[in-house]
């Protein structure tokens, strides 16, 4: 779960001059929410910027469209985006054959081992907003340029109409050991990009949110299911998820190790008393989300 903040991000398609946040319906309201796609594309800069992994794709910025580059064929075993993210090369008939010659030419025999399509090693669910769309909108103007002007963008002065909520964001995200194992180093730092998330969903130039874990809620485990509610969170700091109400119940007995716990759920949300029972109980508690990824890396990892 994120911290809240106001948030005009991931905008669907304009009303006239209304930028729309996109938002999905939950039982009788409209929550904001912000696509995985969105989250993944902030993921792979942090992975290719900040920490140096070798990328395969590239954002082009400054095209009349989305766009992007890629510096070659995918290769899982050397770009670090190929490996979590998955790929698609669109390509049939004799235009496989094609490439595979190509391939060939470059890499060697890759028959075996070269693959069209190559699922998701990160599994993730869209963000979704804890508090519902309430139609608040902002207004800003966009001055006329004057004659004279080097460039012009428009005859006259516009009206700039923004949706905007002020809201968390809570999401989900899996990864599985297997899938991981020959890249621990790679898997390492991308939990930790995951902790530092940031730059998503476009905007950037009125809005800065932050997507990185206010909260955290962890099971390492190796049930190929959460066994919980994944959208656990809950708008009040002192409403604990129903997962954490379970681990105090003794719902999950001989499994209480398996939880890890971060954040401001640790430092604000738990009463003293169901954090020393919890603790007690085998969960971990720690009050910096990022310490906790840090830790639950290396164990996922097999310390390598």
């Amino acid at each position: 779960m994120t911290y809240a903040a106001p948030s005009a991000n991931y905008r669907g398609e304009s009303e006239l001059n209304r930028s729309v946040i996109q938002k999905v319906t939950d039982g009788r309201f409209d929550y904001p929410i912000i696509s995985p796609e969105a989250m993944r594309n902030a993921l792979r800069e942090a992975l290719a910027g900040k920490f140096n992994l070798p990328c395969n794709r590239e954002r082009l910025n400054d095209e009349e469209q989305l766009a992007v580059k890629f510096r070659d064929y995918p290769d899982p075993e050397n770009y670090a985006d190929d490996f979590f993210f998955g790929y698609l090369v669109a390509a049939t008939g004799a235009d496989r054959k094609k490439i595979r010659e190509e391939l060939k030419a470059k890499r060697g025999d890759v028959t075996k081992t070269f693959q069209f399509k190559r699922d998701s090693v990160l599994r993730m669910n869209m963000a979704k907003a804890l508090e519902p769309y309430r139609h608040n909108a902002v207004f800003t103007q966009s001055p006329l340029a004057a004659e004279g002007s080097a460039y012009k963008n428009a005859s006259s002065s516009a009206l700039l109409h923004r949706e905007t909520a002020v809201t968390a964001f809570q999401f989900p995200f899996a990864l599985n050991g297997n899938d991981c194992a020959s890249k621990p180093e790679w898997t390492r730092i991308l939990l930790k990009a995951v902790g530092e998330l940031n730059d998503v969903a476009g905007n950037h130039a009125r809005s800065y949110f932050e997507m990185a874990p206010a909260s955290i809620l962890i099971r390492l485990t190796d049930s190929l299911v959460a066994g919980y509610k994944t959208y656990c969170f809950k708008p009040g700091e002192k409403d604990l998820p129903d997962v954490v109400l379970d681990l105090l119940a003794g719902d999950f007995a001989g499994k209480q190790n398996e939880f890890y716990l971060g954040g401001e759920i640790v430092k604000r949300g738990l009463e003293p008393k169901d954090a020393a029972k919890l603790a007690e109980l085998g969960v971990t508690l720690e009050r910096d989300p990022r310490k906790l990824l840090e830790d639950v890396a290396a164990k996922f990892t097999g310390g390598q």
